[in-house]
């Protein structure tokens, strides 16, 4: 069950910050046009949610890479205007649509990048509901966590668990979930060995943590800056992404006698991929999660593929299921972010960083204050 903060409608504000009442207007950044970035408002109405919605008081909210795709508007498909852009949101249910009888108000909850699916086609009915061509997407085609209140789909919330601080909570509701169901879906077992490439970024250190927490071997490849790092993580082997490719498949043939089981790439560069495919061993698979830009190819000698049974396989975030066991492995202690948090003022820097690629781990606003 998720954890309480009792009261919270009522006058002031209790220690924690948790308004405990409902002002008419809020913090939120918003994008008005593609590329523009994002405009910090103080008056912006706070919204209302449906029947079937609650209104969630976001106490932290991770910044995600996909955030910045979002506002420049450079994927073929674009956000809406204008957009409040966030999916890693975490707080607490202030409000709750006339149709929810499963959450009340005091609810410790999770706003993450599925807002929500329809519930009817196929592949929601078949458990696949990340494919749902009708979804919403938080921050992208409705409004996201950017803001001091967010509506959201009550069905599609995730309860975070006692003890689980919002720092912590706020970037699992995309990386973390995002990571955990790409391991699944490497197929790798438990006492098999997986590489992690990007091991020591923002979606890779978490990927380091899961797979050892669900029994794998790992060996992280990244730059040797981030050796030291990855040891940390307990990474059982660190390969240098500085090596030769041929290199480094021996390097990792030779550690794992053979060939990893499985392959998770946590890198926009589109390079990695054609080398992963001759590291994996017989019946391997490469499950891609980086973005490369449009257009970006892996090459797949076919004989190879045919001959030793070799899978390629995408991995978008994850369904609900997912998102509430990748909670428990870091309500567990399982599973720690690197994360930064910093003040609602920092937004427009923390994503110019990110935009040049210096930031380590993940970076969480306060937007409680």
């Amino acid at each position: 069950m998720p954890a309480k903060l009792e009261s919270v409608i009522a006058p002031s504000r209790d220690e924690s910050g948790v308004p405990k009442s409902l002002p008419k207007t809020q913090r939120v950044a918003i994008a008005t046009s593609h590329g523009a970035g994002v405009e910090l408002k103080s008056d912006h109405p706070v919204p209302t949610p449906g029947p079937n919605d609650v209104l969630v008081h976001i106490i932290r909210t991770g910044v995600c890479h996909t955030d910045l795709h979002a506002l420049d508007g450079d994927w073929e498909v674009k956000s809406k205007l204008p957009v409040i852009a966030g999916h890693e949101g975490a707080g607490v249910v202030v409000k709750v649509g006339e149709n929810v009888d499963f959450l009340q108000e005091g609810d410790r909850v999770g706003v993450k990048w599925l807002q929500s699916t329809c519930g009817q086609c196929e592949f929601c009915l078949d458990g696949k509901e990340t494919v749902c061509s009708n979804q919403q997407r938080t921050g992208f085609s409705c409004d996201g966590t950017f803001q001091e209140y967010a509506v959201a789909s009550a069905a599609h919330v995730i309860p975070i668990p006692e003890g689980l601080s919002n720092d912590q909570a706020a970037p699992i509701l995309c990386a973390g979930v995002t990571v955990y169901k790409g391991l699944k879906e490497t197929e790798v077992k438990p006492g098999q060995w997986v590489v992690v490439s990007g091991a020591g970024g923002g979606l890779g250190h978490l990927a380091v943590q899961y797979a050892r927490a669900m029994g794998m071997r790992v060996i992280a490849i990244d730059h040797p800056s981030k050796e030291s790092f990855c040891s940390k993580l307990k990474a059982e082997a660190f390969v240098p992404f500085t090596l030769k490719p041929d290199e480094l498949t021996q390097k990792i043939k030779s550690i794992t006698n053979g060939g990893a089981h499985g392959a998770l790439l946590a890198v926009a560069s589109p390079e990695p991929y054609a080398t992963a495919l001759t590291y994996l061993r017989s019946w391997g698979t490469l499950v891609t999660l980086g973005l490369p830009k449009r257009g970006s190819q892996i090459p797949v000698d076919i004989f190879d593929t045919v001959m030793r049974r070799l899978t390629v396989r995408g991995s978008i975030v994850g369904d609900r299921k997912d998102a509430r066991e990748a909670m428990e492995f870091a309500a567990r202690g399982d599973v720690k972010v690197e994360v930064e948090v910093v003040g609602w003022e920092n937004l427009k820097e923390v994503l110019g960083k990110m935009k040049e690629g210096k930031l380590q781990g993940r970076v969480v606003l306060d937007t409680s204050k």
